[in-house]
């Protein structure tokens, strides 16, 4: 394979060249800072209110919920610790599958003596709003898209379940937004997460939606930008470049969601034809149009992609001192630890081609077989 396809945009994406075109003159002629009240930082005030305005039409919101973090993890811990501080009920909701975005701050919240319940799944990695247990409830946190499979959980039904026992209710929509559609009315949820770089938009800027009413408190103190929520100078550039993001994914939604999913079942067809054992872990449906996580029997994915060379992906087990682990995700979805060993995960974007999976497809089969 001569020329290198990437296939690990659930990992990041490129940044869009409309979103770089924006950005560029807030890196150099205005660079005004947004508090100040002098005519570079009032360009660069009405800059970050388009953008707010932008990210808020995609996901359904009104501008002024939307506050600006570094990316998704702080966007994830100021919804969680944030809200935390603000709850009447010292008990939280998440599930087995989340990423470390949002489990390692539950896990703070733990150690604080806060009772956590985490859901189980199926086969599929997907929760059962039902098992929400009907005790008060301070906080409830639940990954939208999740991030190594592409499952797509079953948000608004938990959301309700969740309310009604009393707890805020909060989304991790990073791998979500911008892939799928995402109402945060339809969802029900009081804050939701976004990642830039997984929006087509640089690393180092994300935000959080706050519903109107919400209560939340900041995690970090200074001077009270973003409404108090997250203080310090905003990363404009970066910011602007979000809101461009955002506004060519909402034109692009609905034909690249189907255009991704063709090429996603297509890649498919092609693996298992020449790999007649290998077992899809990736749901058929309710699954993110652009992932298809796979598993070889009897190989070691990592060991696979070494061979497959020019296939940018990643792999569904960490690798430390040269000892494979396979990742708790599939472990808790009910997967042989052997054959999760052997997962790869594909996750397709705006520039892969028929061609281009024709290309890994090829190149994965004889990777696999040793050829």
């Amino acid at each position: 394979m001569s020329q290198q396809v990437y296939l690990d945009h659930n990992g990041t994406t490129p940044i869009a060249a409309r979103a770089v075109d924006a950005m560029l003159p807030y890196l150099t002629d205005h660079f005004g800072n947004p508090s100040s009240s002098n005519p570079q930082g009032l360009a660069a005030r009405g800059a970050v209110d388009t953008a707010r305005e932008q990210l808020a039409a995609l996901i359904g919101a009104h501008p002024d919920e939307i506050t600006f973090t570094s990316g998704g993890t702080e966007a994830n811990n100021l919804a969680i610790r944030g809200a935390a501080q603000l709850a009447e009920q010292r008990a939280a909701l998440t599930s087995v599958v989340e990423h470390p975005a949002t489990a390692q701050p539950i896990a703070v919240l733990e150690r604080e003596g806060w009772a956590v319940h985490r859901l189980s799944v199926d086969a599929d990695g997907r929760v059962d709003p039902g098992a929400v247990p009907g005790a008060p409830l301070g906080l409830g946190t639940l990954i939208l898209a999740q991030n190594e499979v592409g499952t797509i959980q079953p948000v608004a039904e938990v959301a309700e379940r969740v309310r009604a026992a009393g707890g805020v209710v909060h989304a991790d929509a990073a791998q979500a937004v911008g892939k799928i559609p995402v109402s945060v009315d339809a969802l029900g949820v009081d804050l939701l997460s976004i990642a830039g770089h997984k929006l087509y938009a640089p690393k180092g800027v994300g935000a959080l939606y706050v519903r109107r009413g919400t209560k939340i408190a900041p995690v970090l103190v200074g001077a009270g930008q973003e409404r108090g929520l997250r203080p310090g100078t905003e990363n404009v550039a970066g910011i602007v470049a979000l809101g461009a993001a955002a506004e060519l994914a909402g034109e692009l939604l609905a034909d690249e969601s189907a255009r991704q999913l063709r090429l996603r079942e297509l890649l498919w067809d092609r693996l298992v034809a020449g790999l007649p054992q290998l077992v899809r872990i990736s749901p058929v449906d309710g699954c993110l149009p652009n992932t298809l996580m796979v598993a070889m029997p009897g190989r070691v994915g990592g060991e696979v992609l070494e061979r497959a060379s020019g296939v940018g992906a990643s792999t569904g087990s960490a690798c430390h001192s040269g000892v494979h682990t396979p990742a708790q995700t599939l472990l808790e979805m009910g997967l042989d630890p052997d054959l999760a060993l052997g997962a790869l995960r594909l996750s397709l974007g705006r520039a892969t081609t028929e061609s281009d999976v024709d290309a890994v497809a090829a190149t994965l089969i004889a990777a696999a077989r040793g050829d």
